[in-house]
């Protein structure tokens, strides 16, 4: 009699699935946009076991944000940039620029009966230099690395001789109000971050402009085959990036009382680290404001709690490199992944 065959094994338990979707969460956008926040609770927790209540103080909070506002709106447009597959190294000169521009005698005596004058003439200055910076990389066929680095080096030479290498003080009594005052206790440099993060994200997320410029950061070839103008929008997301600065610039006026030459020095890389520790690829086709955000959040957060432990600012600068390039390195390992499933 022939024995009967074994039993067949039962099947494996769902955890080979269920480790799956959790990968694929954690390489969307929403899981790593809690990356980001559960670092960001990290760092408050070391602020607040190492700071205490200075740390915790809502002054010091307030602190931390409005100096997270000027760099956090050039990010905001930086990271349009970046998703489209571009670059922006201009962001900070054209900052200072804007800065010098409406502080000019000039400008200010126009603008004491009608103070916002200085904020048109700011935000018409980073627009328009976005728009230089766009033509020369969409119709003149230059690479955005080298046409915004020389954007960089000529609007802070145009600036130096427009102040005559001089600080330019604020004596427009309403601007001043206006950027020292506050809503509801926050401060009006904050709202303004606010308004232009919750802006981007609507432009990002629910607009075909947002969609065209993940499309474009994604395949530029097929996009332009799916019938977008390509170099057209090029030119948008540079003056978006441009306007953003002028914007930054108004607001470190505002912050400063003043408008100089020296105004966003070096400010351009601390928003494109922003943006790459936000989870936007240098490569393109992906990124969140959302992200943004919290990178710029978790860059001032620790450059408090090393300032108010009184550490060397060049372990500052070596952290904060770490930092960027842990951030590139994670995002190398998600792009090839992704690449594997395609």
């Amino acid at each position: 009699m022939t024995a009967p065959a074994p039993a067949s094994p039962a099947p494996a338990p769902s955890s080979n699935r269920a480790s799956a979707v959790l990968r694929r969460f954690l390489a969307s956008a929403a899981g790593r946009n809690i990356g980001l926040v559960l670092a960001l609770v990290v760092l408050v927790i070391v602020g607040t076991v190492t700071g205490g209540d200075r740390f915790t103080n809502i002054n010091n909070v307030l602190t931390i944000v409005r100096l997270a506002s000027v760099t956090g709106v050039l990010a905001i447009g930086m990271t349009f940039v970046i998703i489209a597959g571009g670059i922006d190294l201009s962001v900070g000169s054209v900052l200072g620029l804007s800065s010098v521009v409406a502080t000019l005698a000039a400008v200010q005596n126009a603008a004491i009966s009608f103070w916002p004058l200085m904020i048109i003439v700011a935000l018409a200055v980073g627009l328009a230099a976005g728009v230089v910076n766009g033509i020369i990389i969409a119709y003149g066929n230059v690479v955005a690395f080298m046409a915004t680095l020389a954007m960089l080096i000529a609007a802070r030479g145009f600036a130096e001789i427009l102040s005559n290498r001089t600080t330019q003080t604020v004596k427009v009594r309403g601007f001043l109000e206006f950027f020292d005052g506050d809503f509801l206790g926050i401060p009006t440099l904050v709202w303004i971050f606010i308004l232009v993060s919750a802006a981007g994200w609507v432009l990002l997320n629910r607009t075909t402009f947002g969609r065209r410029t993940v499309a474009i950061g994604g395949n530029r070839e097929a996009a332009r085959l799916a019938g977008i103008n390509v170099k057209r929008h090029v030119v948008y997301l540079y003056a978006l990036s441009g306007l953003a600065a002028g914007i930054a610039g108004i607001m470190l006026t505002g912050r400063t009382t003043s408008g100089t030459s020296t105004h966003g020095t070096l400010y351009e890389l601390d928003a494109i680290a922003a943006v790459v520790v936000g989870g936007t690829l240098l490569i393109g086709g992906r990124g969140t404001v959302v992200g943004t955000v919290l990178g710029i959040l978790i860059f001032n957060v620790l450059t408090n709690i090393f300032t108010q432990n009184n550490l060397n600012t060049s372990v500052q600068a070596i952290t904060k490199g770490a930092i960027i390039v842990i951030a590139v390195l994670i995002q190398q390992r998600f792009a090839t992944r992704g690449t594997r499933r395609s």
